[in-house]
């Protein structure tokens, strides 16, 4: 396609780029040395609206031009010693030779362009009868593209005696108009278009074919010279009727066009007009065209748009734009089925699949497909590229066995260990039962038994590869890497300090009445409970004659507590680390919790660092987090003691630290994923058991539950995978149920002995025991975190006001614990 005209602008300045140049759509700039920088951002931050032609001949350096090639430069202007030293870089059509009479030779030239598409630039000629005909010498056909500025104030004349030998001509931008009235000394940029178009109809008017941005035809209409400068002079679109005259597109309908920009045709015989249609379509049948609705990924963009505005409250398509990390989730899930297709069908069928869930993500940051096209436009221009290889997190590293949930918090693909792993979440599909696997223990081998107990697996192998880089940066930079991992990982853009300090501002712990009392009754339960179990004597024992032995306990004097807060904010955590700490008597208490977008920490977390007096909130999380806790940072102070849960990056971390002697801390233990183990009669309530086993079975995909039923029968054991699955649809975190649900386990037993026996050998982090008697069968509990005691005590009470620790990693001793209501 020609370009019928290129303004040229004096300087890189955002008030030059007016709504008219948007209508020629290419612009012409200079860079020198000076303004190389500014040039570099300017021209990616305007790629999306013009067409940019650069004079780099000041610049002595063949990686600036290329630079600017790679900013989204569609051509430079170059010297001859530029194009010696270019040409092998760079493809022939991004560069036009500067012709300078002074220097070269006619025969220099023709050797610097045979055989190439290089173009010609025939730089501010004064004398334009003399390029002119050096344009005719080499006629029509075969000789290579031409640009012409002018070294005077041309005349509409002079410009299109350029045009009309198919060379084209470079006038200064604030030479030109859309408006002959208000500005007659200027040169109509609708008259230079017009200069070059032809008609042979008898009407003379002019073919013309609507598009929007895409490119996607809208319809077919005509157009005539006073349409053509009447579409310039409003903006809008504007065409000839050939039964009434001017058209204004939309002016009774309402469905106006913003005119983009006015292409012609490679032989000026049609024009385009490129457009943002407005109101209900093109079309008089209210259709987004005259051929018909959108199709493929314009449609699609559509569909999803519409669904994002009218999606019900808490439905699966709401929670897709609310919910970023079940989005994240599908989005690896659908390329981890498109890297395993292997048919054609296959592949065509898994690509759609992540181009839907990749464009409802687009469309929720308000991102439309035209601006997907406009980046990879940009990327067809680069010149230079970075090595092809894989970043160095997934090289060397296939996606066969990568599911979503693979992917912790950074992004980071893990790699799965030796133990039993878990059904892998990308080949749960949303339609499917959420349903446990039966098993019955009575048929089953004892080896059996041990892999259906068996956790699920924990992608550790890869993980501290992954860390320790995390932990050294912390350990060299302090705060900065700090910062810096917060912008990376909790997208905190602009974060100023790494640190919140006491006293904390009352603006930072505005919350409504009922949580601070819900709050303040679990911390004063916890404290009740803890304090019952805080040893102030010592204890004396003569193991011989002469010889005493003591026992005494001291608090721990700095204490780090982690309060995760990725997927889910914890106050709780927050309570259950803080109120034992704050009871011990430890002198110095630091909590350290991922920061949100915005930079702030969740109030509720705020609120507890206050009550149990923590002197700072660290803003930071994973295992950059643990690092400052255990070398400290010019903000963070250094602790004796790490506790407290998190994902895997968390526990290794922590396990990193407390094998570094030079660090001097030590930890809890390493957490794994939740699980509890429901022991449940026919006397128990089919809705309490599955609020039981959902309330670990949303935790994480990697967390387990199980239910040991004791003599229930087939109608019983429907009711509580119904009353589950009921339940489960209605959680906001339906899709990591569905993860943890498929690897967990119903085991069927005829007596509560048989059942106790089962849990023992499991060990579970929570038990429950909804049974007859429930308080008789205490007493065969030998191995379990947590108790609860009967139908009326939840697993949700243990785990925030009941009193008793759900973090099981107390100071200084593991809590065993029943509660009861």
């Amino acid at each position: 396609m020609s370009i019928p005209l290129v303004a040229s602008l004096d300087s890189l300045s955002e008030s030059e780029l007016t709504p008219t140049l948007s209508f020629i759509g290419h612009i012409s700039i200079t860079v020198s040395p000076e303004n190389l920088d500014t040039a570099l951002t300017f021209i990616p931050e305007n790629f999306h609206r013009f067409i940019f032609s650069v004079n780099v001949a000041a610049l002595p350096s063949s990686d600036d031009i290329c630079s600017l090639l790679n900013a989204g430069a569609a051509r430079v202007f170059v010297t001859y010693d530029q194009l010696q030293a270019l040409q092998p870089r760079v493809n022939d059509s991004r560069l036009v030779l500067i012709l300078d009479p002074s220097y070269q030779t006619d025969g220099e030239i023709d050797e610097a362009i045979s055989n190439t598409s290089v173009a010609l630039y025939a730089h501010k000629i004064i004398d334009l009868d003399f390029a002119v005909g050096r344009l005719k010498e080499y006629g029509d056909i075969n000789r290579p593209p031409g640009f012409v500025s002018f070294g005077y104030t041309p005349s509409l004349k002079d410009v299109e005696a350029i045009g009309k030998l198919v060379a084209t001509p470079i006038v200064a931008a604030d030479g030109l108009t859309v408006d002959l009235e208000k500005e007659p000394s200027k040169l109509s940029i609708g008259d230079i278009v017009l200069a070059g178009a032809s008609s042979d109809r008898q009407d003379k008017l002019i073919p013309t074919l609507v598009t929007d941005e895409a490119g996607i035809a809208l319809g077919l209409v005509y157009s005539s010279p006073e349409s053509v400068k009447e579409s310039l002079k409003t903006g809008r679109g504007v065409y000839q009727s050939r039964k009434r005259g001017l058209w204004y597109k939309g002016a009774t309908s309402g469905a106006v066009q913003e005119l983009v920009r006015i292409d012609p045709d490679c032989d000026g015989d049609c024009f385009r007009f490129v457009v943002r249609q407005k109101g209900k379509g093109f079309c008089h049948f209210e259709t987004a065209t005259c051929f018909g609705e959108y199709r493929g990924i314009y449609h699609l963009q559509k569909t999803i748009a519409s669904r994002k505005e009218s999606a019900p409250a808490g439905s699966y398509t709401a929670r897709l734009f609310s919910d970023e990390n079940l989005l994240q989730a599908k989005i690896m899930e659908e390329a981890d089925e498109l890297c395993q297709a292997k048919t054609k069908e296959e592949i065509a069928f898994e690509a759609a699949d992540l181009i839907y869930f990749a464009l409802t993500k687009c469309i929720g940051a308000g991102v439309g497909f035209q601006d997907i096209e406009r980046n990879l436009d940009a990327k067809s221009l680069k010149v230079t590229r970075r090595k092809g290889d894989a970043k160095e997190k997934w090289a060397g590293k296939g996606v066969a066995q990568t599911s979503s949930e693979e992917i912790g918090k950074e992004g980071v693909k893990l790699v799965s260990g030796a133990v039993k792993p878990a059904i892998e979440p990308s080949s749960i599909k949303a339609n499917e039962r959420i349903k446990m696997a039966r098993f019955n223990p009575k048929t089953s081998t004892p080896n059996e038994l041990e892999e259906v107990l068996k956790r699920p697996a924990q992608r550790t192998s890869d993980i501290m590869g992954i860390v320790t880089p995390i932990i050294e940066s912390v350990k060299q930079r302090g705060d900065a890497a700090l910062i810096e991992y917060a912008a990376k990982f909790d997208k905190a853009v602009g974060l100023k300090s790494a640190v919140l300090s006491a006293p904390f501002p009352p603006e930072l712990m505005q919350l409504p009445q009922e949580t601070i009392d819900a709050i303040d009754l679990s911390f004063e339960n916890i404290r009740k409970f803890h304090e019952g179990q805080k040893e102030t004597g010592t204890l004396v024992v003569e193991t011989m004659p002469g010889v005493k032995c003591s026992r005494f306990v001291r608090p721990i004097e700095r204490v780090g507590l982690y309060i995760p807060g990725g997927t889910a904010v914890l106050p709780s955590t927050a309570l259950m680390l803080g109120v034992p700490a704050l009871v011990a008597g430890c002198k110095r208490i630091i909590f350290a919790s991922p920061p949100r977008k915005d930079g702030s920490v969740t109030p509720e977390i705020v609120y507890v660092a206050h009550k149990v007096g923590a002197e700072a909130i660290v803003l930071a999380g994973g295992a950059q987090a643990v690092a400052a806790l255990a070398y400290g940072t010019e903000t963070v102070p250094k602790v004796d003691k790490i506790l407290g849960p998190g994902n895997q990056f968390v526990t290794a971390g922590k396990m990193f630290v407390s094998n570094d002697t030079s660090a001097g801390v030590s930890i809890d233990m390493p957490a794994g994923p939740s699980e509890v183990l429901v022991v449940a009669d026919a006397e128990a309530n089919p809705a309490f058991v599955a609020s039981d086993l959902l309330s670990q079975a949303e935790h994480g995909v990697d967390s387990q539950v199980i239910l040991i039923a004791v003599g229930l029968s087939e109608e019983q054991l429907i009711a509580i995978e119904e009353e589950l699955e009921r339940q489960a649809l209605a959680l906001p975190r339906v899709d990591i149920v569905r993860g943890s649900i498929s690897h967990s386990i119903t085991l069927q037993t005829d007596t509560i002995e048989e059942a106790v026996e089962l849990s023992n050998q499991y060990a579970p982090e929570h038990l429950i025991l909804q049974i007859k008697d429930a308080s008789k069968a205490v007493d065969l509990v030998q191995h379990a975190g947590s108790v609860f005691v009967g139908h009326w005590t939840p697993e949700s009470v243990g785990d925030y006001s009941a009193g008793v620790n759900h973090s099981l990693r107390m100071f200084p001793l593991p809590l065993y614990c029943a509660s009861g209501l």
